[in-house]
């Protein structure tokens, strides 16, 4: 099957970072062990499944981790590479439970990685062989990377229909070569489990839809504080992958209170499935996994005013 195929149907979707700090928090220790297996256990999947059917979300994409080293699923071949105990890995699989929860909505579930390792965790860095900010091939840390990527994607298996890795900044330094590895082994390692699952490669905010390699099949599409508007120039660089936006509803990624009138959403949403492409909103979560009734609210509205 053309993975492009994935996409029919599929309008618009939610994003959270679920992490024991802000998103993008590079610094400090944010949480013990134990204090993450309580917030990842508190995550009530049902709930949130509900809740996403019930304002319209056509998939739901939630962070495994980003720059703290804790992650909301267990991995052994990440855990015997950085050595860690107790395990920063959470004891419940809260991937695996929320896809349960979402394939009886209708709902598919995307999960978001970094490309590089936590850099807040002083010995997974050293452990995975990672360099930070640096545009070097880091060839050893990639095969590390790759294998803990692997052991996720086959534990999910079908379950996981689309990927978005972050940080992929610096593409000709670490990716672009013929021999592994590069973009090729690092999407067959995402694809291991699941060959039709669809991955976006994030080189930042300069060019969000710039395609990255032939491995990809939607536009990462990252935007801030600006929502662009996709023109011809856009269309023109697509090479055949799916148009994509990514923003946040709040003051940030996952914080604050809603920042746009509702008409806003709804008429950003229209143009960009006008242009035949999909939107993915960010939104912050209530611990037990809730969508805020602010938040809540939005979506119901804008629910109607795509039926309008």
């Amino acid at each position: 099957m053309n993975r492009q195929e994935m996409f029919q149907g599929k309008r618009w979707g939610l994003f959270n970072h679920f992490l024991c700090v802000p998103a993008g928090d590079g610094t400090g220790e944010p949480c013990s062990p134990e204090e993450w297996n309580a917030r990842v256990d508190a995550f009530d999947v049902e709930l949130l499944a509900a809740q996403l059917r019930e304002v319209g979300a056509d998939y739901f994409c939630i962070t495994i981790g980003q720059n703290s080293g804790h992650y909301c699923s267990p991995n052994p071949v990440y855990d015997q590479l950085v050595g860690i105990s107790p395990s920063k890995c959470s004891r419940r699989d809260l991937i695996a439970d929320l896809a349960a929860a979402l394939e009886p909505q209708g709902i598919d579930l995307w999960v978001y990685l970094p490309s590089g390792a936590p850099c807040a965790d002083a010995q997974a860095v050293e452990r995975l062989e990672w360099v930070d900010g640096q545009g070097r091939r880091l060839a050893s840390f990639q095969r590390k990377w790759e294998a803990v990527i692997r052991e996720w994607s086959l534990r999910w298996g079908e379950r996981v229909k689309g990927w978005w890795i972050d940080g992929c900044y610096y593409p000709d330094a670490m990716y672009n070569f013929p021999d592994e590895p590069n973009f090729k082994s690092f999407a067959a390692a995402i694809r291991a489990g699941n060959p039709q699952a669809v991955v976006a490669f994030n080189r930042g905010l300069e060019d969000p839809f710039l395609p990255q390699c032939p491995w990809e099949d939607y536009t990462a599409g990252e935007v801030g504080d600006w929502l662009p508007i996709p023109g011809q120039k856009v269309r023109e660089q697509l090479q055949g992958k799916k148009l994509h936006v990514l923003s946040y509803l709040g003051q940030t990624w996952g914080q604050g209170q809603p920042r746009f009138p509702d008409e806003l959403v709804a008429g950003y949403t229209k143009l960009i499935l006008a242009q035949d492409g999909i939107l993915t909103w960010d939104i912050p979560l209530e611990p037990n996994g809730a969508i805020p009734q602010a938040y809540r609210r939005q979506l119901q509205a804008l629910g109607r005013m795509l039926e309008e």
